[in-house]
């Protein structure tokens, strides 16, 4: 698009936010996404232009207002989920499917090896893990080993574990994606090894019932980590029209929002694996409720309220 045409669909919009100040969060943090959309826009097609000055200096105005009472961080911590980070899974859908072929195929990867080699269980989940396992399964309590210890610490010991997965999921990516797919890859081997070992034992919609009420968090979540990771790593290997060092900072800057924006995922994810699958006899109605209800919000928050909130705002600007 040619810059006066840029201009010309969008003066309308820029004069009204210049001339009607608000003082509500959700419609400054709205104004804020889409003038740092039209920043972003201009910097790509006009990077030195006085429209693209015009923009820096409308959404530094905009940033002083969002920030400029303590009294409002509470607010900017909820904007933050509310309409950052499912702008960033919208303008990042590429990266997520990505990551989400990556790790399904990684997982047919794994039960296909499980399948064909008897050893290879072993070699991914461990000597230690498996004959605990078999011994389990012979006690009639094949998933005793989410019974082991107390509730809180093992909570609080997995819910770290997990964040540390995650983070070094999204940092490895710094080495051009590649970091990221790989603990996909061995993530996806681990899980597909797993289920195989499980469905093999005659355990199979045992084992989902059960370990699926954490785990269906606890494998979006890493899921949504190797997204991060992608996006680090394809701001290094794509920069468009930026410098290779600006488009990694924007990139990391991204990646970043999104790898802490899964953190709370992460914490419930281990609060159900510490006090809730360990019931393991719990009613099928129940299970199924928790992990359909882990489902349906994973694909409302990183899809469709994403896409919700996108035709929201470009409706908003075409009326502008």
């Amino acid at each position: 698009m040619r810059e006066p045409l840029f201009v010309k669909q969008n003066a309308a919009k820029w004069s009204s936010f210049e001339q009607s100040p608000t003082d509500d969060p959700d419609e400054l943090a709205e104004r804020f996404i889409q003038i740092t959309d039209d920043l972003a826009y201009a910097k790509t097609f006009y990077p030195k232009s006085k429209t693209t000055a015009y923009l820096n200096g409308l959404a530094a105005g905009l940033h002083q207002s969002i920030y400029k009472n303590k009294s409002e961080k509470s607010n900017r911590f909820l904007t933050f989920w509310k309409y950052e980070l499912p702008i960033l899974f919208k303008t990042y859908q590429k990266p997520l499917l990505y990551s989400f072929i990556f790790f399904i195929i990684f997982c047919f990867i794994g039960a296909l090896s499980a399948k064909y080699d008897e050893n290879f269980v072993r070699l991914i989940l461990g000597d230690g893990y498996v004959d605990m396992t078999n011994a389990n399964i012979a006690k009639g309590d094949p998933f005793g080993v989410y019974k082991q210890g107390g509730e809180t610490l093992m909570f609080l010991a997995i819910a770290a574990n997990n964040i540390y997965v995650s983070l070094v999921t999204f940092v490895s990516g710094v080495i051009f994606s590649v970091g990221s797919v790989y603990f996909l890859f061995r993530n996806g081997l681990m899980l597909g090894s797993f289920q195989y070992y499980f469905f093999s034992k005659g355990l199979g919609l045992k084992s989902i019932l059960v370990v699926w009420i954490h785990g269906t968090l606890e494998i979006s979540s890493i899921m949504i980590a190797g997204a991060a990771g992608i996006i680090l790593g394809n701001s290094l290997l794509f920069p468009k029209t930026y410098t290779r060092m600006v488009s990694l900072k924007r990139g990391a800057k991204d990646g970043m929002k999104v790898a802490i924006g899964i953190v709370p995922i992460l914490i419930v994810a281990a609060f159900f694996e510490g006090f809730v699958t360990r019931h393991t006899e719990m009613p099928v109605w129940l299970s199924v409720t928790i992990l359909t209800s882990s489902l349906l919000f994973i694909i409302w928050y990183v899809i469709i309220y994403p896409n919700k909130i996108y035709k929201t705002l470009n409706h908003n600007a075409t009326k502008n």
